[in-house]
């Protein structure tokens, strides 16, 4: 693995580049999206607003999970290039996106359902750049054919391990296909429906995936992303529910009620 490729005496990080082809991706999908939904909006640069929210979100997050080593050492823990929760990047990404939604007139929950394919592929591609620089997402060892070394990662391993950056970009093509199909134009969906379908799909497979992760079990036996994955699930299925159920509200009819005399 590559976790910096070196022009003289710069070095880029691999995990930049592809975090930025992360965002073309993304962007590519978001902007096919409002096209057959005849929108006119700025597809690239509204990926662009919320990749660099969800950046922002994803490093606060995780530096608030380690509050003693924030205190005694702030300065390098905020600026050190790892370190990075998805939980944190989702939700600056959704409050990005929300505030995007009504700037367009697009619809704040409108535009979260526009994006949620987009972001599903946008998730999975990232991923690959938690591959390329060996950054410790990698899962715990296997004798599985597939199975890689990351002897020059930035958290290094000569074992073989499981490539979960790979599962999670298989399964985030698979979630971005079901959540493009679902949201045809053809087949109009209640407004929030398919935002909390990508909730409970994305939260399932990181759940799942935390299994083979080196992740420490800290809550009840879990991750912190798998509470976390257990929030977005939940909170998938509110939002479905609640969707469902303003839609079916709005389409019945008033009806007047007229004393007899």
């Amino acid at each position: 693995m590559y976790p910096y490729i070196h022009f003289g005496r710069i070095s880029i990080g691999t995990f930049g580049i592809m975090l930025w082809l992360a965002a073309v991706c993304a962007g590519w999908v978001l902007q096919r999206n409002f096209r057959r939904w005849k929108i006119t909006a700025d597809a690239i640069g509204i990926i662009a607003i919320s990749t660099v929210a969800g950046v922002i979100g994803a490093k606060f997050w995780h530096v608030f999970e380690d509050l003693p080593t924030l205190i005694h050492n702030p300065v390098s823990v905020i600026f050190d290039r790892a370190g990075f929760a998805w939980f944190g990047g989702l939700i600056g990404a959704i409050l990005a996106l929300l505030w995007q939604g009504s700037s367009y007139r697009i619809g704040r929950l409108r535009m979260l359902d526009l994006a949620a394919p987009a972001a599903a592929i946008g998730y999975g591609m990232g991923r690959l750049g938690c591959l390329t620089s060996g950054d410790g997402d990698y899962g715990i060892p296997t004798s599985l054919p597939w199975g890689m070394s990351f002897p020059n990662g930035l958290v290094p391993t000569t074992q073989r391990v499981h490539p979960t950056p790979i599962y999670e970009l298989i399964v985030a093509i698979f979630i971005a296909w079901i959540l493009w199909r679902r949201g045809s134009p053809e087949t109009p969906r209640p407004l929030g429906q398919l935002t909390g379908e990508y909730l409970v799909l994305t939260g399932i497979a990181r759940f799942l995936v935390e299994f083979i992760r080196i992740n420490p079990r800290i809550y009840w036996g879990m991750s912190n992303a798998q509470v976390a994955s257990i929030g977005s699930v939940l909170c998938g299925t509110a939002l479905i529910l609640w969707a469902r159920r303003r839609a079916v509200t709005s389409q019945v009819p008033n009806v007047s009620v007229v004393s007899a005399p």
